[in-house]
């Protein structure tokens, strides 16, 4: 009875080293994908396109596409939200200064870039191996869809604009002021003319 035993574990141990090291691997090239946004946004467009170009071809899989653009919503407005609510949080902890004598304290999004990406291409991607089983290609009238998506969009942006404008909070960098470091002295030194 006990060779039996360990010879399942010995068979299982590959198997797991394997699956161990294939996510090692991956979460390697991951962390070195890190710093670069525009490419990794560039590739996420292009996986958005095939997906796409895939439900356009086969004229199928709205309802796929209607849950990928509730989850992208989500994400969106997580993205977008601050990390500490201040509708929701007493002064407890770090909040977003809402006078022009308070102490700066900078945007911490909920939901970071990287996070956000990740979710946003790993989404598309669920969706199109989605559609090569047609257990998913529900029939349904897809203009309803449509309308009801952007209706959902335009209502929950219009209270995520608001809550912007009350707690006077901007999720992006543009046109916010840029603060430059101290020059070095040496640099000073030689622009004198003595």
């Amino acid at each position: 009875m006990e060779g039996v035993g360990s010879e399942g574990a010995s068979v299982a141990s590959p198997l797991s080293q394997w699956a161990h090291d294939a996510w090692r691997l991956y979460q390697y090239y991951l962390d070195k994908s890190t710093p670069h946004s525009v490419y990794r946004w560039i590739g996420t467009f292009v996986v958005m396109a095939i997906y796409c170009l895939r439900v356009y071809y086969v004229q199928g899989f709205y309802i796929i596409s209607y849950s990928l653009g509730i989850y992208i919503l989500n994400l969106l407005i997580g993205f977008l939200s601050p990390l500490v609510d201040p509708e929701l949080e007493s002064s407890n902890g770090p909040m977003l200064p809402t006078k022009g004598s308070d102490e700066f304290k900078p945007f911490i999004r909920r939901l970071p870039e990287f996070k956000f990406w990740y979710s946003f291409t790993k989404a598309f991607c669920i969706a199109f191996v989605m559609t090569f089983f047609s257990i998913f290609d529900v029939p349904v009238f897809w203009p309803i869809l449509l309308c009801y998506w952007i209706v959902l969009f335009a209502l929950t942006m219009r209270r995520q604009i608001t809550h912007m404008i009350k707690y006077k909070y901007v999720p992006f960098n543009i046109g916010k002021q840029k603060y430059g470091g101290k020059r070095s002295s040496a640099s000073n030194s030689g622009s004198r003319g003595d």
